[in-house]
């Protein structure tokens, strides 16, 4: 339960940040995208199942508050949060460098897919202009916020591990 409760917090927290306060002091409309970062962090943490639940939450709360449609990033997020969780077993938690890789990888192909849904379906077709001024810059923006708020969660995850722990030898 309370790594249930803790989940929902975050997400609630980083989808107030990236919609608020990033949202409104961003360059040229790029902003680091905090809910893939504890989406990817808690996929490579916990696995496919948690990085997939906690993609749906995350994607949910953007179909729901600033999409038209409902769905679509809700499955780019679940999608990516599950692939994340594959490398799980292959990585010590500390280790910051097969994070930073894997964020950048995520964010480029989570910008492709919304190329794809939202620009490419209405015959926008300038690619090369979406990756260098979109993809690229928030890709780099991401990577240099996850070096900090992985640590984060790593704390926070080690404290939920430690808590059930405590509750199992009870």
């Amino acid at each position: 339960m309370r790594r249930v409760l803790t989940l929902a917090v975050l997400i609630i927290i980083n989808f107030t940040l990236q919609s608020t306060i990033f949202g409104f002091h961003d360059i040229n409309c790029i902003t680091p995208n905090l809910l893939l970062i504890l989406t990817m962090s808690f996929g490579l943490m916990r696995g496919r199942k948690e990085g997939l639940l906690v993609g749906f939450f995350c994607g949910f709360m953007v179909d729901c508050f600033l999409s038209n449609i409902m769905g679509p990033f809700m499955l780019i997020y679940m999608i990516i949060g599950y692939i994340n969780g594959f490398f799980h077993k292959n990585y010590m938690i500390e280790d910051v460098l097969l994070p930073l890789i894997v964020i950048i990888v995520d964010d480029l192909v989570f910008n492709f897919m919304v190329y794809i849904i939202y620009f490419l379906l209405q015959r926008r077709l300038e690619l090369s202009d979406y990756f260098q001024n979109i993809m690229l810059p928030e890709a780099l923006i991401t990577a240099l916020l996850t070096v900090i708020i992985y640590k984060f969660y790593v704390v926070v995850n080690r404290n939920i591990k430690e808590k059930n722990r405590g509750k199992e030898a009870k």
